[in-house]
């Protein structure tokens, strides 16, 4: 079970500010740093798999909640203290943050908390996926980097940090994906653009603290669907499945802007024309810059994305009882749970923002409509109830 305060560390990310000593044209959160890059993960693990080399993608979602996880745990050090004590101190400083994990991690069960010892303690654990993790860890660093730096172009030793930075990404040369985005303008586009999803910020109409976008959205959904999706014992391409159609799921607000579910519902068939729209401003301006042999997966994750589904004869195909599909070969994502979990997001963001004080009535309302609606589910194999009642 996922308790409340393993939930209240992972939105506590969005208060974690970023390059706070520099000046900076509008705020960057850990929450989108670790989500953009955990979607260049997926980039450069798609392009090394392309190049015949073994992905283990269970460990490389994993990896990255984990070391997500970790940043949260040591929000007060600065990256270069970080760094620093890490490259002295690293198994003394992961054994406390496991130790102040241990209660919210063996709660969720199916040996997480042990794959979790395992990846910050031994070092051969998932190697080439950590490799992975960590280049992208650079690339999405250069990326804020290169906003800040026209801002700061006059302080001291910040050619010093552009170099550094510049360095490290260098040092990962050796993943044929670093050498495809910093050569191809159309895949380093599409980088680019999830980025921008951190500019976007969600509930436009109302007020709240902490403010989040839906970059930062995207990563809590990916995440509570993947830890809910071991709590059902579902196989590995399910876990797979609704991580990235969770992390994907709001793509098409890179064109579209987070339009609110009142607008949408507003107007009966509205919903349908816009659904139409995304998918053709999908079609024609962010598939082309991935190659063609992601298109299908992409496609998959985020049209329909609330639909538990399958693949039958090479078509996306909408079921019930996905449970009945439980094997590998059907390649089955549960949209159903990709809901739900974009649901608590929303209600978990309105519950915390109420809490600090910002009650205004579309939070409050908000709130109110989503715990009666989905409360009142009962296929579920998880209480959900139990994680909407948290924040009652």
């Amino acid at each position: 079970m996922i308790t409340k305060d393993l939930i209240l560390k992972i939105f506590s990310a969005a208060n974690i500010s970023r390059w706070n000593d520099h000046i900076r044209p509008l705020d960057f959160f850990e929450i989108d740093k670790q989500a953009h890059k955990i979607i260049i993960a997926y980039i450069l693990a798609k392009f090394e798999e392309e190049n015949k080399k073994n992905i283990d993608w269970i460990k490389l979602i994993e990896g990255g909640i984990f070391e997500f996880f970790q940043r949260i745990m040591l929000t007060d050090l600065k990256p270069e203290i970080f760094r620093e004590i890490m490259s002295k101190k690293e198994l003394e400083l992961n054994k406390w943050v496991l130790t102040n994990l241990k209660d919210n991690l063996y709660a969720i069960g199916n040996d997480f908390a042990k794959r979790c010892e395992n990846y910050l303690l031994d070092k051969e654990y998932a190697k080439f996926e950590r490799r992975i993790l960590s280049a992208s860890h650079c690339l999405s660093t250069r990326w804020e980097f290169n906003i800040i730096y026209p801002w700061n172009s006059m302080l001291y030793g910040i050619e010093k940090t552009q170099k550094k930075i510049e360095d490290t990404v260098v040092s990962f040369e050796d993943l044929i994906g670093i050498r495809k985005l910093l050569i191809n303008r159309n895949y380093y586009g599409f980088l680019d653009l999830c980025g921008q999803l951190r500019f976007q910020q969600r509930w436009a109409q109302a007020f709240r603290i902490p403010k989040t976008t839906v970059l930062g959205h995207m990563l809590t959904v990916a995440i509570f669907a993947y830890l809910l999706s071991m709590e059902m014992n579902v196989s590995n391409t399910r876990k797979y499945n609704n991580f990235y159609s969770s992390l994907f799921h709001d793509l098409p607000e890179i064109l579209t802007k987070d339009i609110i579910s009142p607008v949408k519902s507003s107007i009966p068939g509205l919903d349908d024309i816009i659904k139409q729209y995304e998918n053709k401003q999908v079609d024609e301006k962010i598939l082309p810059l991935i190659p063609d042999s992601w298109h299908k997966e992409i496609q998959y994750f985020i049209k329909d994305e609330f639909s538990d589904k399958i693949i039958e004869n090479g078509t996306s195909k909408r079921i019930e009882n996905i449970d009945n599909f439980n094997d590998d070969k059907y390649n089955a994502i549960d949209g159903s749970l990709v809901e739900i979990c974009d649901k608590f997001c929303a209600y978990t963001e309105a519950s915390i923002s109420i809490k600090y004080g910002i009650k205004s009535s579309i939070l409050t309302k908000a709130k109110k409509k989503l715990y009666d609606k989905y409360t009142q589910l009962t296929n579920t194999k998880f209480n959900l109830k139990q994680m909407f009642d948290y924040f009652q």
